[in-house]
């Protein structure tokens, strides 16, 4: 029988866990790899296609709202209407029973303290909700049914204002599970005053300081295009006065967009008996929000008892900017010429959640890290004094395809939101004519009948195609 040497023993170990990092647990953004890839080649019926494949395999699972409004964004970007608002709607019944008490329990929390967040359901954030109604939204208004549109941007509205409440009690809940480890909490804590920790937290996330949405997790384009909504489609005084308010909160926060300014102008006139002008609005939306990625981080294992192992790595969610979006659209109608104004920026609103939510995350992950590294640590020196060989071996495998597999972060989240909305008005041209963008991408559309139209521009990136859509408001 062959000897079981210490160095057999490190070389098995190495190799089975050079063999799970292969092959084994994969974070969100491996998993989504293919889809995003076709995405941002501007592929997006082979998008929507893949987004829906890992939808319908992800129907129960903790990520099924995560891959359903990727599979409805794709499919509205593909004309799928219907399809899209199918997709969009399963992952709001999801969503809503989250929403209306049948969250995740703290011993849920608790048990993830022992693997990682990913291994959670994916509730939405607030951005998401807020997006997930608005989409519904205007998915409607294209089928022609503006009544249900109506009743999805009252949701969105209402997403709105809880989002404040919900995003508060989520933190809260994540802390309270890791107060109940006191022990996992005090090392983290002994931990986090290392200045080498505290200095490789600061290099990895100072850019988030940079994001500073005007109104904590609102969206100012899901408010614009309900004021939008309620001013075109208003049955009486109470919903030009609820569009006077959504324009009113989207000057605010827009500070100084001169077509927000002007339709504040509008609303006036209309709740004072005029009739508006026929306007053509276009709806910008340019490049990716955000994608989230996992970065390592050492931290500082400062425990009695683990004498020969001073750090362990720990893998921690981070947001990366995606580039390559063009600036603005250049909308030219007759004699009229026009550059869409900065409505939303995603970047900024998804970063101040990010931001907000970081010390739970870091917290959260200290402790399973420093938790898991001791168990592994004690288990490795029992099977050892019991003998070593083959319980050793056990004990070492089985602790690195543990540790290995569950040492991922959550880098779950929507990638297929734009990296920005921006807006643009005109008076709708005599020969119903629009001319949007200009060099490759310029493309002519052709207004259809209404007073009020509304535009939407899709860029994914500078390369590819402009995917233009539109819908008649009044």
């Amino acid at each position: 029988m062959k000897t079981i040497t210490k160095e057999s023993i490190r070389t098995l170990a190495l190799g089975t866990l050079a063999m799970l990092l292969a092959t084994g647990c994969q974070t969100y953004s491996n998993q989504n790899k293919k889809s995003a890839d076709l995405w941002r080649q501007g592929q997006v019926k082979a998008a929507a296609a893949e987004f829906g494949a890992k939808a319908a395999k992800e129907k129960e699972s903790k990520d099924t709202v995560i891959w359903r409004v990727e599979e409805g964004t794709a499919l509205r970007a593909d004309g799928q209407f219907k399809e899209s608002n199918t997709a969009l709607a399963a992952a709001e019944e999801k969503v809503n029973k989250f929403d209306e008490g049948a969250k995740v329990k703290v011993g849920s929390e608790t048990v993830a303290l022992l693997s990682n967040q990913a291994t959670l359901p994916y509730e939405g954030r607030a951005y998401d909700k807020i997006m997930l109604n608005t989409y519904k939204a205007l998915n409607y208004l294209q089928l022609g049914e503006p009544d249900k549109a109506r009743v999805e941007f009252n949701r969105a509205l209402q997403r709105q204002e809880e989002a404040v409440e919900i995003n508060k009690a989520r933190v809260e809940k994540a802390e309270a599970a890791a107060a109940k480890d006191e022990k996992g909490k005090e090392a983290a804590d002994k931990a986090r005053a290392n200045p080498k920790l505290q200095s490789q937290l600061e290099n990895n996330f100072a850019f988030l300081d940079k994001w500073q949405a005007e109104a904590i997790y609102k969206n100012p384009a899901a408010l614009y295009l309900h004021g939008l909504f309620f001013m075109a489609a208003a049955t009486g005084p109470a919903d030009l006065e609820l569009a006077k308010h959504s324009f009113d909160e989207v000057a605010a926060m827009t500070k100084g967009n001169k077509f927000v300014l002007q339709d504040q102008e509008t609303i006036k006139q209309a709740l004072a008996g005029q009739n508006p002008s026929a306007t053509t609005y276009v709806i910008f939306e340019s490049g990716l929000a955000p994608a989230r990625d996992q970065i390592r981080i050492d931290l500082p294992l400062i425990l009695v008892g683990v004498p020969k192992v001073s750090y362990v790595g720990a893998a921690f969610p981070t947001l990366k900017v995606q580039d390559g979006c063009l600036s603005h659209l250049e909308v030219t109608a007759g004699e009229t010429k026009e550059t869409t104004a900065l409505l939303a920026s995603m970047d900024a609103i998804i970063g101040r959640e990010f931001k907000d939510e970081l010390p739970t995350i870091i917290t959260k992950t200290m402790v399973t890290t420093l938790a898991k590294a001791v168990k592994t640590y004690f288990s490795n020196k029992l099977a050892k004094e019991a003998g070593g060989g083959l319980a050793q071996l056990g004990s070492i495998i089985g602790n690195a395809v543990y540790d290995a597999s569950t040492n991922i972060a959550d880098t779950r989240t929507w990638t297929t939101l734009p990296k920005e909305f921006q807006v643009c008005r005109v008076p709708t041209p005599a020969d119903r004519k629009l001319q949007l963008g200009d060099g490759q991408l310029k493309t002519e559309v052709t207004v259809g009948e209404g007073t009020i139209n509304l535009i939407f521009v899709k860029a994914i990136n500078t390369h590819t195609p402009l995917i233009v859509t539109q819908v008649k408001l009044k």
